[in-house]
């Protein structure tokens, strides 16, 4: 009886270490980019920026922050007050500040530029997020350097 046990015992936690890994497996197959966001709890075109990083495949968690806390954060991971927006997220290393398109990101993690990240300065309309694409007004996607310079990344004309 005592072998019958050890055995039953030895499978359960065999079986509840492999399910407790399997997630953990998928992710360091790195089949889908995990992006973490410090948002306000209450913004909801922060909101809408994040349901279009997972409706393309990134996996998404947040953080509640709002105010000097916030604005905190993204000065010390080197995103200076200009290139502030409502919304701060890291993915493989890098910062991305505001509305950000996902191409652009992508675009970001093939290359692995030596860069800080990317930022779209304030909230244009029709950005990712902030209303609909089809009335979009232009607007420049920035690379921000190490040395805190910046640079357009990508241009986006008004539709």
């Amino acid at each position: 009886m005592r072998l019958d046990t050890i055995s039953r015992r030895k499978t359960l936690v065999g079986a509840t270490a492999l399910l407790a890994a399997s997630p953990l497996s998928a992710l360091a197959q790195g089949t889908e980019p995990a992006i973490h966001v410090m948002k306000d709890p209450n913004c909801s075109c922060c909101s809408a920026w994040i349901e279009i990083l997972e409706n393309d495949g990134f996996v998404v968690t947040t953080e509640a922050s709002a105010g000097t806390l916030l604005m905190r954060y993204k000065l010390d991971n080197g995103i200076a007050q200009e290139m502030a927006s409502c919304h701060t997220g890291r993915v493989d290393g890098y910062m991305i500040e505001g509305h950000v398109p996902v191409a652009d990101i992508r675009r970001l993690l093939e290359e692995r530029l030596d860069a800080i990240g990317l930022a779209v300065p304030g909230m244009p309309y029709g950005s990712p997020g902030m209303g609909p694409e089809r009335e979009r007004e232009a607007y420049d996607v920035f690379l921000i350097r190490g040395d805190g310079s910046t640079e357009v990344f990508t241009s986006y004309a008004a539709a």
